[in-house]
């Protein structure tokens, strides 16, 4: 994979909710392009109406303008909207464009499928982090797609957090862990408010503690390059309190259920893409 690209081409968003709006957010904020050369293709006159005074993009519900303006086209919608959004767009894509999803469960071979002509094709699995510039999306190319094509994947979605390329049968992997992986950590977050309230701490002081160390504990993890069993060790001392709640943890098979949570919603992406 060469270097990211440092500008980026024209490009159209197929639809304008918040994960299209954080790509909007985060592609502006590296200073990528320009606001002119964005446009979404939005249904809602009020969405438009705000995207537009916000960002400072064109918003529009043509689909032939976004076509005929961009080089770039990000599918943006629900997946089970994208039958009857795609129809319309059909016609309209042709071989100049390259086309990323960020659809859920929508292969690059049913992705294929709903154009007129052979398309270059990119599919992303995000998550929502990325509405806070904090993504970890992984993505893949089809056979038709360039290492042009790849580097403009790499630069979109490492504006809204971090990128990698994956093999597309690797993806449902990444739904179940990166893509569901929100779920996961914000049910813990949630139980250590509790259990700091069951501690005896005020709720609000429970959840500011929490949230902290959730993201202290992360960024560490990050920015340190130790393995977090070593951070771990670190943290906890002989006879301490960490090892003792870490034993009721061990107790519970913690680690086989987050395993376990993970490998449940990568089976679940498998029947869902089928």
């Amino acid at each position: 994979m060469g270097a990211t690209l440092t500008t980026l081409p024209f490009m159209g968003f197929v639809g304008g909710g918040q994960m299209a709006e954080a790509m909007v957010r985060g592609i502006l904020a590296a200073g990528l392009t320009a606001p002119k050369q964005i446009i979404i293709a939005e249904p809602t006159e009020v969405r438009r109406g705000y995207l537009e005074k916000q960002y400072g993009v064109c918003c529009t519900d043509d689909p032939a303008m976004l076509c005929q303006q961009s080089e770039i086209l990000i599918l943006a919608i629900k997946p089970q909207m994208a039958a009857a959004v795609l129809a319309s767009y059909r016609p309209l894509v042709t071989q100049q464009h390259l086309v990323c999803s960020i659809m859920a469960g929508i292969t690059l071979r049913g992705l294929a499928g709903a154009f007129a002509v052979p398309v270059r094709l990119i599919r992303v699995m995000p998550n929502t982090p990325a509405l806070v510039l904090a993504g970890a999306a992984a993505f893949s190319p089809n056979d038709l797609a360039t290492e042009r094509d790849r580097q403009i994947a790499m630069t979109l979605f490492s504006a809204v957090g971090t990128c990698v390329e994956v093999s597309e049968h690797l993806l449902d992997a990444v739904t179940g862990l990166s893509g569901s992986g929100p779920g996961y950590v914000f049910a813990m977050i949630e139980a250590m408010i509790d259990a700091g309230v069951l501690a005896g701490l005020p709720r609000p002081v429970a959840e500011q503690l929490t949230i902290q160390t959730v993201l202290g504990s992360a960024r560490l993890a990050q920015e340190s390059g130790e393995h977090p069993a070593i951070l771990k060790g670190k943290v906890t001392s002989p006879g301490g309190t960490t090892i003792a709640g870490l034993q009721v943890l061990e107790k519970g098979a913690w680690r086989g259920l987050i395993m376990d949570a993970v490998m449940a919603a990568t089976e679940r992406a498998k029947v869902l893409g089928q």
